[in-house]
């Protein structure tokens, strides 16, 4: 399903003036290159300054018929037509022939001829790459420079080599000149220097590989993924440089396809097939490595990444033309924490189309089928980029979003689908922006924001119409034979509608092959270039925003302004992925023209203000997300969490965003609930307002009650009115019934209004071990903090303080419980007894009473250590000054466990001597002196 939204992705369109009649356009390196129709020349137009003026023209050494331009490098790639010969070849240095006047050096690739380029001046040069077979087509990687050929049956990879000056003079070539270091003479110094960080590129003829059951139509690299089109299947290879020599297993399936060859009056069809990862290699397609012996750095080895096969379904209707493949492309994706000189983009992506329906996959990580775009009619050819896919039918250019960003960002930020940050699905559908309408277009290529049309009025040459019309005429023929056949053996054709289809198709007479692309009329006229500048991420943004509004005021929980909504955060999300660097390094080729040397400092400012007002327009959007979620259905009401979290605003700020359902006066979206039970849960240094939290109790008690008690329990909600609160709590518990921890809130509550006696009267309702379950239940109403670790601050409660006076027992039997059940650590519950301040050995009690309960080990060895030494203390009747975790242990009140009690229930102390008794009479004694004696004597560690 593809959803329509009335959002303009254009600004505005020029259309280039040019001298001739255009074949073949194509873009790179802030340039539009034209070859005219049937010519020999190359005119490169600038498509950054307005009107498009001419940069540079340079002439071919053959008919153009196919031309690339490679980002890295800067240079461009062409087949040409010569004396019924095809050329491959590459020319570099092509901006300085803006006066067609320049010296041009013409040699083999791998060959570095005496020029003009080695001699300190600047030459474009045309390197000649000689092919045992004609060349098909080529494709230049994005990430690395290097150059893919393909041929009849294999594709012949060639590795871009870079060599300065400086280097080349080291390794006394006899055409270089002198060495800027070696020279004496002031005018060569001055010309060494000049040119020794000069860029010489060449090509290394690297693989070569053999495909004997694929004919090549189109080719792809990227970042060392290949990829081929044939007629109507894909292949996508991945290809690694390896230091073991690793080969495929070739099929032995030879002998079919001789038998097919064979049987010239049978067709077959191969049937359907989409093989992703590993499952790819089970295609009958062989692929082998043939190696060129020209490096040994290491061998080569091959992946099977993707297959898919198509095959007409002629029952259905469906022609080969419609089952024709075109627009392969590989993209990649850099994210923010990359390098701009990593060779290894974080995403790669692959992109191919049948003229109604296309098709995107993610290979790195997993292949992934993430997008089908149906198309409303035949496209005829189609460009993936970051942010849109730009389609081209006979009559328009409409654009579809993509999920690239949401791939990138999974991979980018592992926080990612948590409840600290969300990103829409990569399965999410993708939708159809507003079409432009042109008359007669042929091609589509993009640079950057300008999106690059050829178009012509004349569709369809004199020659066609007459073969089109005497084409019809035999297809009328033959359906009128083919049924009066039918009916003379008494079968209606008109009441089967099956085989009525299938007599309506036109292969019947005809062998079934693929009519081959026809070329641009050299005869035609009307036709157009168009310039077509795309709108910013940021204003294209503000218009789904705008469109949006419209249906939140008809449905505000609709699918509709949720997919809209998403579909502006994955624009903006590609833009904030991509960094500054990135970007210059696309919009500046390596050859730079530039005059003015404060522009890239402009530049570095201008980007980090966009980067800026783009993470603003995130955090806007992530709220008015976080606004749809909290009022969606349960499914996904959680994601209003992390969206809320995302857009920086605060509690109040979202309560404010959010009211009663209209359906139910007294009921609150789910997902809001959902975002304000985590944040009252999660321990924060902020504390609401009375007024906030007197709001946040009658959310609770109108929509969740069961939720009351961790509410009031929460740090943040430390400003409440005890005496309004008391009020719900009671309400609660006249309708929902008693239970032990709405018990121990109220009795907090009545701590606060400073009634001990109602206080003492509900902690009195229960058993002392039922309150214990009651703070293991909600430890808050104990413990403020420590949900970060051991190291997190961590404070008592006013309920803690008053347990500490009145109720000792019950305070260390419940920290014990606590401890036990993970709920707080050893170290915090040490810091929470400190901060009572109390001598009356509650630290001396809580360590005693976790030897009667614990199992560990290492937590019994450090509590009868600490022990020891404080038994040892109050033996010389001072202060623990040497522990670092004890102070004045000294105290008149008698310890909650006695030598006894501890001999009776822990098993880590021994017996009692009896001798103990003589040696410390009970009356020339303390008791403390007394019970510390026997502590210390039945203590196991001695």
């Amino acid at each position: 399903m593809v959803h329509v939204y009335n959002c303009h992705p254009f600004s505005s369109q020029q259309i280039v003036q040019v001298e001739q009649e255009p074949g073949l356009v194509c873009c790179g390196g802030g340039a539009l290159f034209v070859v005219a129709t049937g010519g020999c020349k190359v005119d490169a137009y600038s498509v950054e300054k307005e009107g498009c003026p001419l940069i540079c023209r340079f002439a071919t050494m053959g008919t153009v018929k196919s031309i690339q331009h490679s980002k890295i490098g800067d240079y461009l790639v062409t087949i040409e037509e010569k004396n019924s010969a095809i050329y491959l070849r590459a020319y570099t240095n092509w901006r300085y022939q803006a006066e067609e006047k320049a010296r041009v050096g013409v040699r083999l690739l791998g060959h570095l001829l005496r020029g003009a380029s080695m001699r300190g001046g600047v030459q474009m040069e045309i390197i000649e790459m000689p092919l045992s077979e004609r060349p098909v087509a080529v494709s230049c990687c994005s990430v690395t420079g290097d150059l893919l050929v393909g041929c009849e049956n294999t594709l012949i990879l060639f590795t871009l080599r870079r060599q300065n000056q400086q280097s080349l003079n080291q390794q006394n070539l006899p055409s270089m000149g002198p060495n800027t270091q070696q020279t004496s003479s002031q005018s060569q110094g001055q010309t060494s220097i000049s040119n020794q960080n000069l860029s010489i590129l060449d090509f290394e003829r690297s693989v070569i590989l053999h495909l004997p059951k694929i004919k090549p139509k189109q080719v792809a690299l990227c970042g060392g993924y290949v990829a081929v089109r044939g007629e109507l299947e894909v292949l996508v290879l991945k290809l690694d440089a390896s230091s073991e020599p690793k080969t495929l297993e070739e099929s032995s399936d030879t002998n079919n396809e001789d038998h097919l060859e064979g049987q010239s009056d049978f067709l077959f069809l191969p049937r359907h097939q989409e093989l992703l990862g590993d499952r790819a290699k089970d295609c009958d397609i062989p692929v082998s490595i043939e190696k060129t012996g020209l490096e040994d750095r290491g061998q080569y080895t091959l992946s099977y990444v993707l297959f898919r096969r198509f095959t007409p379904d002629f029952s259905q209707g469906c022609s080969v033309q419609e089952t024709q493949l075109h627009s392969l492309q590989l993209y990649p994706l850099f994210t923010s924490k990359q390098s701009v000189s990593l060779e290894e983009p974080a995403c790669v992506f692959c992109f191919f189309s049948l003229p109604t329906v296309g098709y995107l996959y993610s290979l790195k990580g997993g292949v992934e089928l993430l997008s089908a775009y149906q198309y409303p009619e035949k496209v005829l050819e189609a460009v993936l980029t970051d942010h849109l896919l730009h389609v081209i039918t006979k009559s328009a250019l409409q654009c579809f979003t993509v999920r690239c960003a949401a791939v990138a960002a999974r991979i980018e930020d592992p926080y990612i689908d948590t409840t600290m940050k969300a990103c829409p699905p990569c399965s999410l559908e993708v939708c159809a922006l507003r079409m432009q309408l042109f008359i007669g277009l042929r091609s589509v290529c993009v640079y950057g924001r300008h999106v690059v049309l050829l178009s012509t009025a004349d569709t369809e040459t004199p020659e066609e119409t007459e073969r089109n019309t005497h084409r019809r005429g035999l297809e009328l023929k033959e359906h009128t034979m083919l049924t009066g056949i039918f009916l003379a053996v008494g079968i209606d054709p008109a009441t089967t509608p099956a085989l009525e289809s299938l007599l309506s198709r036109p292969f019947l007479s005809r062998k079934w092959t693929i009519s081959s692309v026809r070329e641009t009329s050299s005869t035609g006229h009307g036709w157009n270039i168009y310039v077509v500048d795309t709108v910013s991420p940021l204003a294209l943004y503000q218009e789904m925003v705008e469109y949006s509004q419209r249906y939140a005021e008809t449905n505000p929980q609709g699918q509709s302004l949720r997919h809209l909504l998403s579909e502006a955060h994955l624009l903006l999300r590609a833009s904030l992925l991509r960094t500054s660097e990135q970007e210059n390094t696309e919009d500046d080729p390596d050859v730079s023209l530039q005059t003015n040397a404060d522009k890239p400092a402009e530049k570095q400012t201008a980007a980090q203000t966009d980067s800026q007002e783009l993470e603003e327009a995130l955090r806007q959007n992530c709220a008015q997300l976080g606004d749809s979620f909290s009022r969606g259905s349960q499914k996904d009401c959680h994601l209003a969490l992390p969206y809320y979290r995302m857009s920086g605003l605060s509690v109040t700020e979202v309560m404010a965003r959010n009211h009663p359902l209209p359906s139910s006066p007294h009921s609150y979206g789910p997902g809001f609930l959902f975002y304000l039970v985590h944040y009252l849960l999660e321990e924060t240094e902020q504390s609401l307002s009375q007024e906030a939290a007197d709001q946040v109790i009658d959310i609770f008690s109108q929509s969740e009650p069961s939720q009351l008690v961790s509410v009031c329990a929460s740090p943040s909600m430390i400003n409440l009115s005890p005496a309004r609160t008391l009020r719900i709590l009671q309400h609660l518990e006249d309708t929902a019934g008693v239970s032990v921890p709405l018990t121990i809130t109220m009795a907090t509550m009545m701590l606060l209004l400073d009634d001990l006696p109602q206080y003492t009267q509900l902690m009195e309702r229960h058993a002392e071990m039922l309150l214990v379950y009651g703070f293991i239940e909600e430890s808050k109403l104990l413990l403020h903090g420590g949900g970060g670790g051991q190291h997190t601050h961590i404070r008592p409660t006013a309920l803690t303080r008053q347990m500490a006076k009145s109720q000792p027992g019950l305070l260390v039997a419940a920290m014990v419980a606590l401890h036990e059940n993970n709920k707080v650590q050893l170290e915090q519950a040490d810091y929470i007894f400190k901060e009572l301040g109390y001598e009356n050995c509650l630290l001396v009690d809580f360590w005693e009473a976790m030897l009667m309960a614990s199992s560990q080990e290492a937590v019994i060895q450090e509590l009868l250590f600490r022990l020891t030494s404080v038994y040892i203390d109050r033996l010389m009747n001072t202060n623990s000054d040497t522990h670092p975790n004890l102070q004045h242990t000294t105290s008149r009140r008698r310890s909650l466990k006695s030598a006894e009690d501890l001999i009776n229930s822990c098993s880590h102390y021994g017996a009692l001597y009896p001798w103990l008794t003589v040696l410390s009479p009970v009356h020339t004694t303390s008791f403390q002196h007394q019970e510390a004696l026997h502590k210390l004597q039945v203590n196991e560690m001695l």
